[in-house]
């Protein structure tokens, strides 16, 4: 029905445009308060909220009259009165013109309308554009749109002081549409910004059924979204009787079981009012409340039974500013002011509780008494905020006016146009010069528009703070202001007490999930809302170091993480070091084999005339001791951090001192064999392998593999590397042998002179007992060959520096075993069985043996 009229209206005055005559039909009678001057500003306002059909039977006409009255829209309508009164006192604005006004109430949206038309038509069948230079209102944001569409098309300006729907904005279909209320958009981005700032990412909306709050909700969910803000309920509340109860149920049980703690509620003031009256059946508390700025500031929402859930409810509202003289001019208001005006009898009975008509039921009013007695929106005057974007309102149409009536040289200083005087001044002439103005009011509010006909948004961040008795405190505790930097937009004030839903001491937490600690990435569920993500863990060798990251990060080649994944730090560097047990274990046997090995050689030394000693080929025997000396010292090049020298070392000096270790054991081996072939007659072998062929097979056995050193040092030498392939988590820094061939060329020329001795050795194996060291030589090439032969798959096989712990343990092994199987014998004859370190016992008689 509301948009059916509102059609019919505007097809009536496009017609009318045309023909400049304009006829209302209908109901009229709209208008309350009035003053003749030469320019005139509408005003349209909802003093009163119910409309009561009086259909007569159908008999007459039907009409409508009002009910309820509506005290702050009393207060706006008062306030524009206050301020053209203010002007036409200003000497310096709008200098001999005088502003004069025209108010209209109307309740019930086709009422509204029906008054607006008549603003604009006076009520006559006159020009159109001669009534009102401009129109003031309305507060709701959905009859602005719908008396605009009337405006529009007769270009007469509408300046809204608390229409705040975004969508008004659009000056396609709202062309002569102005507010100095800021627009939604900046509401609902203060919202998400505040949002943000407390790290609020989850909520519930309950809006009411009204275009104010549709457009608010769908603009802060999809403005919400864009900031990571989900949305996990969004409810309508309705004031029609059939549907209030469905819908306060729905809405109840949601609150109940939902998981969201902070709660938007955006509603207008008289849907608010209604919804908390509701819900004061219902034990709703431990909710954060959000409200709009149609309804944060109005303290008489408060009471005992809505104490706990309105308690910490926070919001963003318009600035408080200072009006001088305003608040005397509202509380001395007296029904003889307006004596033509039902209205504003009809409020000084609701006011007090009195009758200008005989009653049995109340006292008479005298029209005197005193409204700083009476506590109602009305009379509040602490403070002032809706009511100066009214105040600017006036002033804008004021500025605009006088703009448009300066004439400096015979033409306008702004458009350069002729000049216009004050019985030319039509509205369209004031639509064009509104969009210029840019002025300070007397209170220091400063006036203009962007592209959009929307003014400068400024907000203060206020805080319910509930009392004892159910009254609430509002503080203000910061501000949201887009005439700041923008990282000074939003600021809360510093040392301020900030009081929490649910009496909470803390900031209450909202999220559907809680942030993905670094050392997890966040992965989206396609089936919940994006701020119900899901946390997984982030692989082997990954990081992630944010909060909420979307994936994680491979840490460099050299680099792991650590234990919580949140960070890569220097994988360890592991080698066989002599701190740990391992290794001094290792040096502890190297050093007792360099002590035996001294040892022994110093008992050879000290019995070097002794036969056992002479008999063992003595020469031979101190040089099997002191390279047996240098096998259990090179083992020591393999304990510690791996350098180019010592890798370099390490192998060349292992396959030398082996090598040498192995010629002497070999030669004594072969001085066995010719010894026994010199003991037969007529034999002349020994000349042959005398003490020079001796040190010469030695040396040549060992250039040999000093050689294959040398090529292999000369051509692709050990060095360190840092080994990443066998441990993820570690690094394994070990000599690499460089090239393959020269490493297994050197075991292989040891493997060779072992397996050539031990062949040898066993071959002497049944000599007589007085040459038995071919026994103690076969045992030690046993023992020496087994060594080496594990040690090949142990040494392929094991891991880090476990590779380098089995070589040294074969050196160890294998020297220790040549150490024992052939001195030790001797040793134990020459300390403890000294009768048979003689010559007699060494020339005993033995039996023949065949070789």
């Amino acid at each position: 029905m509301g948009w059916i009229t509102v059609m019919f209206f505007a097809l009536l005055a496009r017609i009318n445009a045309e023909n400049q005559t304009c006829k209302v039909i209908g109901q009229t009678g709209f208008m309350e308060f009035s003053k003749e001057g030469d320019l005139i500003i509408g005003g349209v306002f909802s003093l009163s909220r119910t409309s009561i059909l009086v259909d007569n039977g159908y008999q007459t006409l039907p009409y409508t009259y009002c009910k309820n009255w509506h005290d702050r829209e009393l207060k706006f309508a008062r306030t524009v009165i206050f301020a053209v009164e203010e002007i036409n006192r200003d000497t310096k604005l709008l200098p001999g013109v005088t502003l004069g006004y025209k108010l209209y109430d109307g309740c019930g949206d086709e009422n509204l309308i029906r008054a607006a038309v008549e603003a604009v038509n006076g009520g006559d069948s006159r020009d159109c554009t001669g009534q009102i230079q401009a129109l003031l209102g309305h507060s709701s944001s959905g009859l602005s749109k719908d008396i605009n569409i009337i405006l529009s098309p007769l270009s007469i300006p509408q300046v809204s002081h608390f229409s705040t729907c975004a969508c008004l904005s659009d000056k396609r279909l709202y062309p002569t549409f102005f507010r100095t209320v800021p627009s939604d958009r900046f509401q609902i981005t203060a919202l998400v910004q505040l949002m943000k700032f407390f790290d609020w990412r989850w909520l519930g909306i309950i809006f009411s059924e009204d275009l104010y709050a549709d457009q608010g909700t769908a603009e802060f969910t999809r403005e919400a979204m864009e900031m990571g803000i989900c949305v996990e309920y969004r409810l309508p509340f309705s004031m029609t009787s059939p549907l209030i109860q469905s819908k306060l149920d729905a809405i109840v049980e949601t609150l109940r079981n939902s998981s969201s703690k902070v709660v938007l509620l955006f509603m207008s003031l008289s849907f608010t009012k209604l919804f908390l009256s509701e819900m004061e059946n219902y034990n709703i508390t431990g909710k954060q409340w959000l409200g709009s700025e149609s309804w944060i500031t109005q303290a008489d929402l408060a009471s005992v039974e809505r104490k706990y859930m309105l308690q910490g409810a926070m919001g963003f509202a318009l600035p408080q500013a200072s009006i001088p003289g305003l608040g005397e001019f509202l509380l001395s208001l007296k029904p003889s002011d307006e004596p033509q005006s039902d209205i504003i009898k009809a409020y000084w009975e609701k006011f007090f509780d009195c009758s200008f008509s005989p009653s049995n039921t109340s006292a008479m009013c005298t029209g005197k008494e005193d409204l700083r007695t009476v506590s109602s929106d009305y009379t509040d005057v602490t403070h002032f905020r809706p009511e100066n974007n009214v105040y600017k309102a006036v002033y804008l149409v004021a500025y605009a006016l006088h703009t448009l009536l300066e004439c400096r040289n015979g033409s306008n200083p702004t458009t350069g146009k002729p000049c216009v005087n004050k019985n030319d001044v039509q509205p369209k002439l004031v639509l064009e010069h509104i969009k210029y103005v840019n002025f300070t009011t007397q209170n220091g509010a400063k006036v203009f528009f962007d592209e959009n006909g929307d003014s400068v948004a400024q907000y203060d961040l206020v805080n319910w703070q509930m009392k004892e008795d159910g009254s609430a405190e509002i503080v203000n505790i910061g501000h949201y202001d887009t005439s700041f930097p923008e990282a000074e937009t939003f600021k809360l004030k510093e040392n301020i007490k900030i009081v929490w839903g649910a009496n909470s001491n803390e900031v209450p937490r909202s999220v559907c999930r809680e942030p993905c600690p670094p050392g997890t990435r966040k992965a989206i569920n396609k089936f919940k809302p994006v701020c119900c993500f899901d946390c997984f863990g982030c692989p082997e060798g990954t990081i992630s170091n944010q909060t909420n990251s979307p994936e994680c990060l491979i840490c460099p080649p050299k680099f792991w993480p650590n234990e919580k994944k949140d960070r890569c730090r220097p994988k360890p560097i592991e080698y066989l070091s002599y701190k740990e047990v391992m290794g001094t274990l290792l040096t502890g046997f190297s050093c007792v084999g360099v002590f035996l090995s001294l040892l022994t050689l110093i008992i050879f030394l000290a019995h070097k005339e002794t036969p056992i000693v002479k008999a063992n080929n003595s020469e031979l025997s101190f040089l099997l001791l002191f390279s047996l000396t240098l096998c259990f010292l090179c083992s020591l090049t393999f304990i510690g951090r791996p350098s180019e020298w010592s890798c370099m070392l390490r192998h060349t000096a292992f396959g030398i001192t082996f090598v040498l270790c192995i010629s002497c054991v070999l030669c004594k081996t072969i001085v066995v064999l010719m010894a026994f072939r010199a003991t037969l007659p007529g034999s002349s072998v020994m000349k042959w392998f005398g003490p020079t062929q001796q040190r010469l097979s030695v040396l040549a056995f060992t250039l040999i593999q000093v050689v294959i050193c040398v090529l292999w040092l000369t051509i692709s030498p050990p060095f360190p590397k840092m080994n990443m392939k066998y441990y993820k988590e570690k690094i394994i820094l070990e000599c690499a042998v460089g090239s393959a061939v020269g490493f297994w060329a050197v075991l292989s020329y040891i493997g060779l002179l072992a397996l050539l001795c031990f062949i040898l050795a066993f071959l002497a194996r049944k000599l007589p007992d007085s040459f038995n060291e071919a026994k103690l030589i076969t045992f030690s090439m046993l023992i020496f060959c087994a060594v080496w032969i594990t040690f090949i798959p142990a040494y392929v096989s094991s891991p880090g520096k476990f590779t380098v712990a089995v070589e040294i343990f074969a050196i160890l092994a294998s020297s220790f075993g040549l150490l024992a199987c052939i001195f030790f014998p001797k040793c134990f004859i020459i300390i403890f069985n000294p009768e048979e370190n003689s010559k007699k016992h060494m020339m005993g008689k033995t039996p023949t043996r065949n070789l």
